[in-house]
C-alpha cells in the first residue's frame, strides 16, 4: 500500500472506532442505519447536485454497480443489527470483521488479480482474522466452533458477505469513474459523488426491508422520536470514514489491501474501550491486539 493509502485508512479507523463508542450503548436496527445514510445524502447533496450534469452520461453497468452496492450495504447493515440482537456481540463481531477479508481476497484471485497481492499480504491477512477472534475472548478456553453454530453467527457471516460485497462493488465502479473523461473533477469529488450515490441506493434498498414489516416500521418511528440525532451523527461520521476508504481504493495495488488494513480500528476501540469505557484486558485481548498489529505490519509493508 501507498503512504497516501495508509494515512487514508488509518484516518478512517480513528473515525470509525470514534463513533462505535459514542454508539456503543445504542440498539442498532436497520431504522436506524436508515436514517444514519439518509443524513449521508443529506451531507453529499451539494457536490450530487454540482456534478449532476455528468450523470447521465454513466453506462447502464454504472446503475447496476449502484444497485449492487447499495444491496450489499443494506444486506450489511440489517445482517450486522440483527446478529447483536440475536447473540453475543463478543463472537458475532469478530465474523462480522474478519471474514471480508478472506472472501475479498479469494475473490481478487477468482478474477485473476492474484499477482496484486503478495504473500506478506496474505499471511498479514490471516494474522488479522486470527487476532479478530482472540480480541472479544475473555478466556483461551471460550474459543470453540460449537460457539459458532446459531442464528447470530449465520447472521455476522450474512454481514461479511455484505461488506466483502460493497468492497468489491465499489472498488470496480470507482475504477471506471476514474477514467471518464468529460469529468471535470478530481479523484477526490469523483470519489465522494459515487459516494453519495451509494447512500442514496442504500437508503433505497433499506427502505424496502423495512416497509413491509410492521414492527420495522414501529421501530423507526422510534428512532425518529428517541434516536434521531445518534442516528444522524453516526450518518455523518459513516460517511466520511468510508469517503476516506473509498479514496484510499485509488492508492492501493488491490482492494483486499484495504479491506485488511481497516481492521486497524480494531486496536483503536480497544484502546478507546479500555482509557475512557474501563473496559479489562484479559490476556487474550492482548494477545488477539499484538497478532492482529503483526498481521497490520505485514499487509502495509507487503
Amino acid at each position: 500500500m501507498s503512504l497516501l493509502a495508509l494515512v487514508l485508512v488509518l484516518a478512517s479507523a480513528l473515525l470509525h472506532a470514534g463513533w462505535n463508542l459514542l454508539g456503543k450503548r445504542r440498539t442498532l436496527t436497520a431504522s436506524f442505519f436508515l436514517l444514519a445514510n439518509l443524513s449521508g445524502v443529506a451531507l453529499l447533496s451539494p457536490l450530487l447536485l454540482t456534478d449532476a450534469y455528468v450523470v447521465h452520461t454513466w453506462p447502464g453497468s454504472m446503475w447496476g454497480w449502484l444497485l449492487l452496492t447499495g444491496f450489499f450495504q443494506a444486506l450489511y447493515c440489517t445482517a450486522l443489527a440483527g446478529a447483536y440482537r440475536a447473540g453475543d456481540l463478543s463472537i458475532a463481531y469478530p465474523l462480522a470483521r474478519s471474514a471480508p477479508i478472506l472472501v475479498v481476497m479469494a475473490t481478487s484471485f477468482f478474477l485473476g488479480r492474484g499477482d496484486q497481492l503478495s504473500r506478506w499480504c496474505a499471511l498479514g491477512a490471516c494474522l488479522i482474522v486470527a487476532g479478530c477472534f482472540l480480541i472479544p475472548m475473555h478466556r483461551f478456553r471460550d474459543l470453540s466452533w460449537k460457539n459458532y453454530l446459531n442464528r447470530s453467527c449465520l447472521l455476522a457471516l450474512l454481514a461479511a458477505v455484505g461488506t466483502a460485497g460493497y468492497s468489491l462493488v465499489d472498488d470496480e465502479a470507482l475504477r471506471f469513474l476514474r477514467g471518464v473523461d468529460n469529468w471535470d473533477a478530481s479523484v477526490v469529488e469523483r470519489t465522494l459523488v459515487f459516494a453519495g450515490w451509494q447512500a442514496i441506493s442504500s437508503s433505497v434498498w433499506l427502505l424496502l426491508f423495512i416497509l413491509p414489516r410492521s414492527t420495522s416500521r414501529q421501530t423507526m418511528r422510534h428512532v425518529l422520536r428517541l434516536d434521531c440525532a445518534a442516528a444522524i451523527t453516526a450518518g455523518v461520521a459513516m460517511y466520511v470514514t468510508y469517503g476516506l476508504v473509498l479514496i484510499a481504493m485509488a492508492y492501493a495495488k488491490n482492494v483486499s489491501y484495504v479491506v485488511a488494513f481497516r481492521q486497524v480500528s480494531i486496536p483503536i476501540g480497544v484502546g478507546m474501550g479500555v482509557l475512557f469505557l474501563g473496559e479489562s484486558l484479559p490476556a487474550p485481548k492482548i494477545l488477539g491486539v499484538l497478532v492482529l498489529l503483526v498481521g497490520l505490519v505485514f499487509v502495509a509493508f507487503g
